[in-house]
């Protein structure tokens, strides 16, 4: 059975190069989903059969054609190093979305280029929680090279166990370019299964990603109770400057989205102004504290106090 597997994927493989070299549709694309649909790999449900799930932003769906591909790859990227963050904490958001809709016990695995992991480090299983995940929901796995990431990703979208991959790396490397890109693609398409590429640092460059977002950190709002009042002095969810820089639509669509994790939806920020802020002056304004003259005059006090939520 092993042997007429390996066959039949050698087969695929060559009906796709074929196709490419006549410039035809792919074949063993279908032929793959036909083959995942009688073995029973749907991963994702009930959204699976639209291969979109919608953000529930209406401009930002329009613009993306009804939401996130289920079936091929997104790219998140940022321009700096220190804006990791924010990136990150927008793909597990949107991890936790397809959390919500899929089958229990289906993982997640998240793959990091070891340069990328030792500068942004590894997502903290107890900040999880925070996003609407569980530490369990997430898997790992650190290559020490780029070319063994590449090949953990391919071969991880064919798994029916795991719902989506994460393929975390620092710039634009030499050995990722179009044609590895389009790779992904194609078995992004096959398997029909969702592949994000998180791209720390990293410049614009061609891809086969259906969409590429530029992450933003962005200035929290105050916490809203439940009258819909806002409580003053507190910070709520994080908020995401995000901008689709790839997409059908011929300008780039820049929002502000704000992630609930408990309902595990996103809202749209219109007035960013509603950020939180605490009136004083930041460490770096060049404002100090006056000398005393004598000794005894006590420093004025530094800022006011904040509400956070509790972490657990």
């Amino acid at each position: 059975m092993a042997r007429n597997a390996t066959a039949q994927e050698a087969l695929f493989a060559l009906r796709e190069q074929i196709a490419r070299l006549e410039g035809k549709p792919l074949p063993a694309l279908a032929a793959a989903q036909r083959t995942d649909i009688a073995a029973g790999k749907q991963a994702l449900h009930p959204a699976q059969a639209s291969l979109r799930h919608g953000f529930g932003i209406p401009p930002l769906d329009a613009a993306m054609d009804g939401g996130l591909p289920l079936d091929g790859v997104t790219e998140i990227r940022t321009r700096l190093m220190g804006d990791a963050g924010a990136a990150s904490g927008f793909v597990l958001a949107l991890v936790a979305r397809l959390r919500g809709m899929a089958s229990s016990g289906l993982r997640f695995l998240w793959i990091g280029e070891v340069v990328s992991m030792q500068e942004a480090g590894r997502p903290y299983a107890n900040g999880l929680v925070q996003f609407g995940l569980s530490p369990n929901d997430i898997l790992y796995a650190t290559p020490r090279k780029l070319e063994d990431a590449l090949w953990i990703a391919e071969t991880a979208m064919g798994s029916a166990a795991l719902g989506a991959t994460i393929l975390e790396v620092r710039g634009n490397h030499k050995n990722f370019g179009l044609t590895e890109s389009r790779r992904l693609s194609l078995r992004a398409k096959a398997a029909g299964r969702p592949l994000l590429i998180l791209r720390h640092a990293g410049e614009e460059e061609a891809s086969s990603a259906v969409f590429r977002f530029l992450a933003e950190p962005a200035p929290a709002c105050a916490r809203r109770l439940a009258d819909g009042s806002m409580l003053g002095g507190s910070i709520g969810h994080p908020v995401f400057r995000l901008t689709l820089e790839k997409s059908r639509s011929p300008a780039p669509l820049s929002v502000h989205l704000e992630w609930n994790f408990r309902d595990r939806q996103f809202s749209l920020i219109r007035e960013t102004g509603d950020a939180v802020s605490s009136g004083q002056p930041t460490t770096r304004s060049g404002n100090r504290i006056p000398a005393s003259d004598d000794g005894q005059d006590r420093a004025p006090a530094l800022g006011s106090l904040l509400a956070f939520e509790r972490a657990s």
